[in-house]
């Protein structure tokens, strides 16, 4: 495959493999900005917890993202220790994953002209059962991690994560699975 430089003068050979790659960074698929945006809001609401909210970790403590994901240092500080290095990594990762999220036209789109109503609608009345039965395994594990979380004052425990997450990932499966056509 030939192309023109930046000029449009002289051919410049292009490998089709590095182009591919060049699109795929720049211009991610939906699934992956869709999944960018909901991790980067999900990590900024967890930075918010914990720098403001008494902190996301058991009793009072906030969470030491550094050392929670086991690089150094300890996993749970004394909330009065005050704003720590890590809250503002963690914030500045979500935000950064919730920009990339943004980048995809298709998501952003989405986002202006549904705001998210029909996956609630069919909660209710899907296509077929196996939307309906998706959607609502959805609602049930995010519900159940802030129900849970609320109750026990904490954000950050991989039991719940683990509920929470195969629930989710099983409901957009089968999401995803509802919709292919035989």
């Amino acid at each position: 495959m030939k192309a023109l430089n930046q000029k449009g003068k002289s051919p410049v050979v292009i490998h089709m493999v590095q182009t591919e790659w060049n699109e795929a960074l720049t211009k991610p698929s939906s699934m992956i900005s869709t999944t960018a945006l909901m991790l980067g809001t999900w990590i900024i609401l967890l930075s918010l917890i914990n720098m403001f909210g008494g902190g996301a970790g058991q009793a009072g403590n906030k969470v030491a993202w550094i050392g929670f994901i086991g690089i150094s240092g300890d996993a749970f500080v004394p909330y009065d220790d005050g704003l720590i290095l890590d809250d503002a990594i963690f914030a500045v990762l979500g935000l950064v994953l919730f920009i990339l999220g943004l980048r995809n036209i298709d998501v952003a789109n989405w986002i202006e002209n549904n705001k998210g109503m029909n996956m609630f609608n069919s909660l209710i009345k899907g296509s077929n059962g196996k939307e309906i039965i998706a959607n609502w395994l959805v609602v049930i594990g995010i519900s159940f991690y802030l129900i849970w979380s609320i109750q026990n004052d904490t954000w950050v425990d991989p039991g719940v994560y683990s509920v929470m997450i195969s629930m989710v990932a099983f409901g957009i499966a089968l999401n995803i699975n509802s919709k292919v056509e035989n």
